[in-house]
Order: structure tokens, then sequence, then C-alpha cells
């Protein structure tokens, strides 16, 4: 059995059922993320694994002792929460040590506990002040001493980072990873922003409407997305999606797609099994990243398929150009190196790599898998 296990778990309010037979297993020292938009279930499904929120039907076990109805404080986990919640009357040192004094830990020992925590937090020189008198990630800091000084089984973040302005969240993001990686200790992280998602998980939850989604790690959420939502949630553009046709030439399937001057272009596909939708509709989605110019598409594909089109809109970004284009009636997104020359009005050859793909079906938003 898996460290922490999520059996057949549902959460319903009344006659409201907000979490559908949610079943997801995370292996020790795991960091898994669960991810959304607001509403999804997600810090439902964490509160739940707190204690904070009753189990409607299923189980949830932790380090293999089932947990439903045990009271948050007998669940030997630690919760970082979203608003910091620090005593205002406390110094630092008494907010990170509170806990470890109402279960009667020994003052020498709470006194070690925090100074090693604080070390590794680098708070040294807080443990003095009040919350009044820290920053944001100063709080943050604290917040999470508090709980890495009880050592539990299982540390719970609700949205930690969402009240940090963006600089300080990257910084923040890259504190967490480095916190993960020392203490090879069991995360499960609630946040709505995928890209924190994406850099600091192992493994990645995608929820909506209280259904998990997809549960996997980064690399397979973003390149093999389940359905239509995970691939438009997920990234940063979100991935292009274009109705398109299945024609197949030459024994080949392609995708039959209309460019903005009025032509139709076929695209072919990799996967050999789309021949089996010959003459169908399907969805067709490629990442920006995906579509480039004939000199930045990737030496190591064996796919690139030239595509001219006239160039709608240039977003400079600095390390990246991006390009808006019509394709198929939709704006479609193209990601290019920065000293790339391209303005709006040119006709361009764009450069697609097909071997990054994917096909859903556009009646059920399924991935299409097998022919």
């Amino acid at each position: 059995m898996s460290f922490l296990n999520i059996n057949n778990v549902t959460k319903s309010y009344g006659s409201i059922e907000v979490l559908h037979q949610i079943n997801v297993s995370v292996e020790e020292g795991e960091f898994l993320v669960l991810v959304g938009p607001s509403g999804c279930g997600k810090s439902t499904l964490l509160y739940m694994i707190a204690g904070l929120e009753d189990i409607t039907s299923g189980d949830i076990s932790i380090n293999n002792r089932i947990v439903n109805g045990v009271h948050p404080s007998n669940r030997n986990i630690a919760m970082v929460f979203q608003s910091y919640a620090l005593y205002p009357n406390m110094t630092v040192g008494q907010n990170i040590t509170f806990g470890l004094e109402m279960h009667g830990v020994p003052a020498p020992e709470r006194e070690k506990a925090m100074n090693d925590v604080a070390k590794l937090l680098q708070i040294e020189q807080l443990l003095g002040r009040k919350p009044w008198q820290l920053s944001g990630g100063q709080r943050q800091r604290v917040a999470m001493g508090r709980a890495l000084v009880r050592n539990p089984d299982v540390f719970l973040f609700d949205e930690p980072l969402s009240n940090l302005d963006a600089k300080l969240r990257v910084n923040m993001r890259t504190e967490i990873k480095k916190l993960h990686e020392k203490l090879k200790k069991t995360i499960v992280y609630v946040t709505h922003d995928q890209i924190e998602a994406m850099t600091l998980s192992t493994r990645i939850a995608v929820m909506y409407q209280g259904y998990v989604q997809q549960l996997g790690t980064p690399k397979e959420i973003y390149d093999t997305p389940a359905n239509l939502f995970v691939a438009t949630f997920m990234g940063s553009p979100a991935m292009n999606i274009l109705p398109a046709k299945v024609v197949v030439q030459d024994n080949r399937p392609h995708a039959s797609v209309a460019t903005s001057e009025g032509n139709t272009v076929l695209l072919p596909f990799s996967q050999a099994n789309l021949a089996a939708w010959q003459g169908k509709d399907i969805l067709l989605g490629i990442r920006p990243e995906a579509i480039t110019d004939l000199d930045g598409a990737d030496r190591k594909s064996s796919n690139i398929v030239n595509l001219q089109n006239r160039v709608d809109v240039t977003e400079p970004s600095g390390s990246d150009t991006f390009v808006t284009m019509t394709l198929a009636d939709r704006d479609t997104i193209a990601r290019m190196r920065a000293d790339v020359s391209v303005a709006a009005g040119d006709v361009f050859d764009f450069a697609v790599n097909m071997d990054k793909a994917v096909v859903f079906d556009p009646e059920t938003e399924e991935r299409i898998t097998e022919g």
C-alpha cells in the first residue's frame, strides 16, 4: 500500500456531491500537486486528508493507518495555510514551537528543534520578532517552520504562495523545492497556478468539477494530456486546439487544416493508427513551442512540416517572440526565438513539429490513443 492512499473518496454537502470517487496513491517522499481552477475540489480534498473536513464515503490512510474520523492532531500531519495563520502576540520562535508545547514536548527539545528549523529556513535572525514585523516571504517561512518542526508523516500546503508578489513567488518555489529535496518528506500541495504545479511536483493531479481528470508526472501531463481540459489548462500559453479532418494520403493519415490565406494544408501525423479516423472530424492539439521558424525547429524530430501562413500579431517577451496567426479560423500561437525577423502582415514559413501533436475526439473531448 502507498504511504498516503485516497481510496474511492467522495464528499457531499447535503444532496450535492462535490468530490466524486477520488482515487490517488502517493508514495513516501513524493511531491504531489493538486491543481485546478477555483471550485474544482482541490482544497476540499486537502482538508479531508488533514481531517478538517469529514469524508462522505471511501477511505484515507496515512502510513498504513486508516484515518477516517481521526482528529487532525492525531494524524501526524502538518499544514501550511494560505493565510499563514500566525499568532500575532507571539514571537517567531514561539509561533514555531507552540504546537510542540501543546504536545508536551520538553523545553530543551523544543529549543533544539526550533534552532534546527530556523537554520534550515535561514530565519535565525527573526526568532525574536513578531509577525507584524515580517515581510510576506518571511511570514511564509515561519509558517513552514511551524510545520517542519513537528517532523510529520505528511506536509499539506494550501496555496501557500498566492499572497506573495510574482518575484517572491518564484523565489519561494525554489526554496520549497530545495526543502523537499533535502527532507525527502511526502508533500501534498494545492495550487491553481499550473506553473507552480509543473515546477514543484513529482506528480500532478489535475482536478476539474470534482473529478481527477489526469494523474501523472509533469511530462506526462504536458506532453500527453488525457483530455481537452487538461490540454488547455496546463501550459502557458495554452495548447493550440484546431478543428481538423483526417485525410489519408499515400497510406499515411494527415490533418487537413485551413490557413488564413484560404488554402488547405495537410499535416502528416506520426501516429499511423489515426488512419482509422479517415474522413472524421478531430481536434488537433499543438503546443506553441512546437510551431516555430525553420531554423529553430527541433533537429531530433522526424516529422517537421513547413506551413506558410500570414502573421497577425507579434509579441516580443525578451527571451522569446510569440507570433499569432490564424489556422482553422482560430488564433494560433507560435513560439519563436527572440532574434527571429518576423512582423505582422508577413507571409512566414512556419515549422510545425507533428511529432508533438496530440489528437482529441470532438464529441468526448478525450485524447485519441487508438485507431
